[in-house]
């Protein structure tokens, strides 16, 4: 893997890079330590882990001693929904998220994870860092998350234990989805039965049977060893897996403002490491999953798949601000 270091990632804009520029602050004054815990879903060579060693290191530079985090790996406190829970009631303090965890209290974030939505990675980022991003970060402050940065996990495609190129062939098979409305409407179009079953536990339910496919990120495909039981992926690219590098409220209005200010510019610079950690690790994921028996393919009636998501677009345009403004991300 190509190291990413600072010179790559100060390139995050002016007002980020003279923050970062800023000198480090000492410990508080009573000399306390603060520990803090954060949740990942994956092991220490994924970017899930990754980003925060960085952000820890880049914490411990500007304010030496003043925080000790514990970085607790490979799903040891829950999947995204619980982790959420556990921030929401200040046990732990910072993860990352999609937004699909978040949106059983943030409905509006089911605009971003829209079928066939975005291009492309880029246009994904020019949204989220837009006003739709700023506003989606307001609605989550109010449900105690404090967004640090908008991340980008890569498309979702669709796993199975057979080859599935068209539409049709989901028919009747029964697929792990997000337990959220969106996903569930999104396979329901094609004829399939889903079932709600957290990340860490879809290995067991597709080894033995409880689902027949799901749909993830080349990244994670790799990261739970998947290749092992749905050795099959679709590239269908029908969703844009955006998601968050967020803080418990209670943590972060604990601090002053100065620190605030700070903290978030880091999270800023490792919203964008994240990312390009992302790219070079679903090139790696690819190639571990192929030498491990994995086969890519291609999808076929490309307009049959979209037309199952127009109809999840016309469903949740109430929710997410009204058909129009769907309609307006899709022509950014």
């Amino acid at each position: 893997m190509t190291t990413l270091n600072r010179r790559h990632l100060l390139k995050t804009g002016a007002a980020a890079a003279a923050m970062l520029a800023a000198p480090a602050y000492l410990r508080t004054a009573s000399g306390a330590t603060r520990d803090v815990v954060i949740a990942s879903l994956l092991g220490e060579d994924k970017p899930e882990t990754m980003v925060w060693r960085f952000f820890a290191d880049e914490v411990e530079q500007r304010f030496p001693g003043r925080f000790r985090f514990r970085i607790v790996t490979n799903g040891a406190l829950g999947g995204e929904k619980q982790v959420a829970e556990n921030i929401r009631l200040g046990s732990v303090q910072a993860s990352l998220s999609t937004v699909s965890a978040l949106s059983a209290w943030t409905p509006q974030l089911q605009l971003l994870d829209l079928p066939f939505l975005f291009r492309d990675a880029a246009h994904l980022r020019e949204v989220v860092t837009g006003p739709i991003g700023d506003d989606l970060s307001a609605r989550l402050a109010q449900e105690q998350f404090i967004v640090g940065g908008f991340i980008d996990y890569g498309a979702r495609n669709l796993l199975a234990k057979a080859p599935v190129t068209r539409p049709g062939q989901m028919e009747g098979k029964t697929i792990r989805v997000i337990n959220t409305p969106l996903h569930t409407r999104l396979w329901n179009a094609y004829g399939a039965t889903p079932v709600g079953i957290p990340i860490t536990e879809t290995y067991n339910a597709l080894a033995t049977g409880v689902a027949d496919a799901m749909d993830l990120t080349k990244s994670a495909y790799a990261g739970f060893k998947l290749y092992e039981v749905v050795p099959f992926m679709t590239e269908t690219r029908h969703i844009r897996a955006a998601g968050v590098l967020y803080f418990s409220a209670g943590f972060w209005n604990s601090l002053d403002p100065e620190t605030q200010t700070i903290l978030r510019a880091i999270s800023a610079e490792a919203a964008l490491y994240f990312n390009r950690l992302i790219v070079e690790d679903e090139a790696q994921s690819v190639a571990l999953a192929e030498a491990n028996g994995a086969t890519f393919l291609e999808p076929e009636e490309m307009d049959a798949w979209r037309a199952g998501a127009r109809g999840v677009w016309s469903d949740f345009a109430p929710v997410v601000g009204g058909m129009d403004v769907i309609e307006g991300v899709a022509q950014g």
